[in-house]
């Protein structure tokens, strides 16, 4: 597909070749959309009554779309997707490929690696770190300061397929480690860290540091820093 950019969108930014900005949305100063990325594009119940009176893909989606904002200083990289009424704030940073859909809210200095995905209303504090291929669901709340590993999943059905759904959410400072599996409605306090490959079932304490399947206590984030003093130190 060409690239396209909506008469009604406001672009301050840079726009890469063959990359489409649907509806009113708002690229700011100083950000760059990639080429092959694409921002404001509509939820699926306002696509589908679309199809009928369209006569192309680009009129269909563009007929429906309420836009997306991306901030200022923004990096969106190539392959990303970002549906509308999601929001970047200011100096957010993608990788390639990552999919945010619509009423997710990226805050200020967060970061993204590459073919993540925010798959709902997701909400990402400031200065977050999330590696790549990462999945968050609907309802996910990652508050300030929090480092997701690569590879970790968070869920939000307890019994798939139920009608109430349940994101989990990690606390400001957290740390959850690479491959970390986090239940439905699981809070991970503040200051925790989750080990790699770890299945958390219930809530964490804050500033305590959990592994193992089903993930169970073992020291406080305390005896964590003192252990990565001491590794850093013999590495140099």
């Amino acid at each position: 597909m060409p690239g396209f950019i909506s008469p009604r969108a406001k672009i301050l930014g840079i726009v890469g070749e063959n990359s489409i900005v649907l509806g009113p949305s708002e690229v700011s100063e100083g950000s760059l959309l990639d080429d092959n990325t694409t921002v404001g594009y509509p939820t699926r119940g306002r696509l589908l009554p679309a199809l009928n009176s369209s006569k192309t893909a680009i009129e269909a989606l563009e007929s429906v779309s309420l836009g997306s904002y991306i901030g200022p200083r923004c990096i969106v990289r190539r392959g990303c997707i970002i549906y509308d009424e999601a929001m970047l704030e200011t100096s957010v940073e993608l990788g390639h490929g990552v999919l945010i859909r619509s009423g997710s809210v990226v805050r200020a200095g967060s970061r993204i690696g590459s073919y993540s995905q925010l798959d709902g209303m997701v909400l990402i504090g400031r200065d977050v770190n999330i590696q790549s291929n990462v999945y968050l669901p609907h309802l996910t709340k990652v508050l300030d300061g929090a480092f997701i590993g690569p590879g970790v999943t968070m869920t939000n059905d307890l019994y798939p397929v139920a009608s109430t759904l349940k994101g989990p959410t990690i606390g400001a400072k957290a740390i959850i480690g690479s491959r970390a599996v986090i239940l439905p409605g699981v809070n991970i306090g503040e200051g925790a860290v989750v080990g790699a490959g770890a299945v958390v079932t219930k809530d964490v304490k804050p500033y305590t540091v959990v592994m193992g399947v089903p993930a169970r206590e073992v020291y406080k984030r305390e005896e964590y820093e003192r252990r990565k003093q001491a590794f850093e130190l013999r590495e140099t």
